[in-house]
């Protein structure tokens, strides 16, 4: 049976010239069949993924098993890119656009709990220190998505309008740090610059829905997110002397606690949510001396720009404030390595919504709030217009309230979900080729 495809991709999403739309010749079934055959390989991949973590920018054994399938399927592919990036594109055999699948590789340094048969026993150095590896975001399943759809893609090259990159994206959590790394890595590289994508597709399994659903958002989705760090400089001395010197703990402290009211007094929530968290403080050595200093970084999660640049200037003051009040000096710094706003094309998602209730059916596909999470495939949201969505990953039978979530040491993801997340970038992607105006030839140059 022949599927119609729906003659939306013209004009007002990429701003072409409107050109009549054939009908289809990759249906629904093929996909279907294609999806069910490579499942057993798709968990066998997962789980190998994830009993074998590692962390950002230093993904080499994941890195080494992705190039390895995509050169068995005939690809063009490029390693190294953001130091263990691997990049391949799939020319199919009909003039069409190119479009971007992104993946992302590396795990956290967190100690699993979850008693799997393929659990992570994985150690490394994190920071100075010997720690627990898990891919307790879900990384390992993206992978293994990304790795099945390249090889379905490649069996379809032969009907394939228009080429596919294959984005395997180390350091999403975040380069070491005085590294670079993830996504901004990649542009600055020259990745979009060498394969001009047209469009962009994101995904990420997600706690907060069950396996099963799939959950997207319209415009602003995840939020922009600041690393911040702050200095507390006081003068030690004897603790139980403590009017010699000044107190950067008891300052610290007072400054945490101030923090507090930024979000909660000075930031119209009406308008957007907002998140200022002090997430590590780091100060003294023995329980008798006050430091010299306190060390504290955190994280701000904004939806705004505007409201970002005024819960900066509030923060500033707040820590400036109540160290002169202590008699104490400090500094607030940001740090280069924030993400923007993951922000889903508006056009492109009303009409890639339909591909979803497709293949899932449309009880499954569900509209959520706005996710203070971020993402760094924001940045290739940035450059072209993008779409980004949820994985249920929580068991049905479990209740969504309890379910530990993305970067727990207890996250668990339903293999179920593996299905879910292959079939939903099937149809979406094949949608999107099938029916967009052919402007590139298959066979030209990146």
């Amino acid at each position: 049976m022949i599927r119609p495809r729906p003659r939306w991709w013209v004009a007002p999403v990429l701003a072409l010239a409107p050109i009549a739309v054939t009908h289809a010749e990759i249906t629904d079934e093929r996909l279907d069949e294609l999806a069910r055959g490579i499942e057993t390989k798709l968990i066998d991949w997962r789980r190998d993924i994830h009993r074998n973590p590692e962390l950002s920018n230093r993904e080499f054994k994941t890195s080494k098993k992705v190039e390895a399938q995509l050169r068995r399927l005939g690809l063009e592919v490029r390693t190294g890119i953001a130091h263990t990036g691997v990049v391949a594109l799939l020319r199919g055999a009909k003039p069409g656009p190119t479009i971007a699948l992104r993946a992302d590789t590396d795990g956290l340094p967190v100690t699993e709990r979850v008693d799997l048969p393929f659990k992570s026993t994985v150690t490394a150095e994190y920071n100075g220190q010997t720690v627990g590896v898990m891919h307790a975001c879900g990384h390992d399943t993206h992978t293994a998505i990304l790795m099945a759809a390249a090889e379905i893609f490649s069996g379809l090259r032969g009907d394939l309008p228009g080429n596919v990159l294959f984005i395997f994206q180390p350091a999403e959590e975040g380069p070491p740090v005085g590294e670079e790394g993830g996504a901004p890595l990649m542009l600055k590289e020259g990745l979009f610059d060498t394969y001009r994508p047209d469009v962009a597709f994101g995904f990420h399994v997600h706690y907060s829905l069950h396996a099963g659903d799939v959950g997207y958002k319209a415009g602003p989705f995840m939020a922009a997110s600041d690393r911040f760090s702050i200095v507390v400089n006081g003068r030690q001395t004897h603790g139980a002397r403590p009017w010699q010197g000044i107190d950067p703990v008891v300052t610290a402290a007072a400054i945490v606690t101030a923090l507090q009211t930024v979000v909660s007094r000075q930031v119209d929530l009406t308008q957007n949510p907002a998140v200022v968290t002090v997430g590590t403080i780091r100060g003294g050595m023995r329980f008798n001396i006050i430091p010299d200093n306190v060390e504290m970084t955190g994280t701000i999660r904004t939806f705004d720009p505007a409201q970002r640049a005024d819960i900066l200037e509030s923060v500033n003051r707040v820590v400036q404030n109540v160290a002169g009040a202590n008699g104490a000096t400090a500094t607030f710094e940001i740090g280069a390595d924030g993400n923007p706003v993951t922000f889903n094309n508006l056009m492109l998602t009303e009409h890639v919504v339909p591909s979803l209730e497709r293949a899932l059916g449309k009880e499954h596909v569900k509209r959520i709030s706005l996710e203070t999470g971020a993402e760094d495939f924001a940045h290739f949201a940035q450059k072209v217009p993008s779409f980004y969505y949820f994985i249920g990953a929580t068991p049905r039978e479990q209740s969504l309230l309890t379910t530990p979530a993305n970067h727990s040491p207890l996250f668990f993801v339903d293999e179920s979900a593996l299905m879910v997340g292959l079939r939903s970038l099937l149809y979406v992607a094949v949608d999107y080729l099938e029916a967009t105006p052919a402007t590139k030839t298959a066979n030209q140059s990146p």
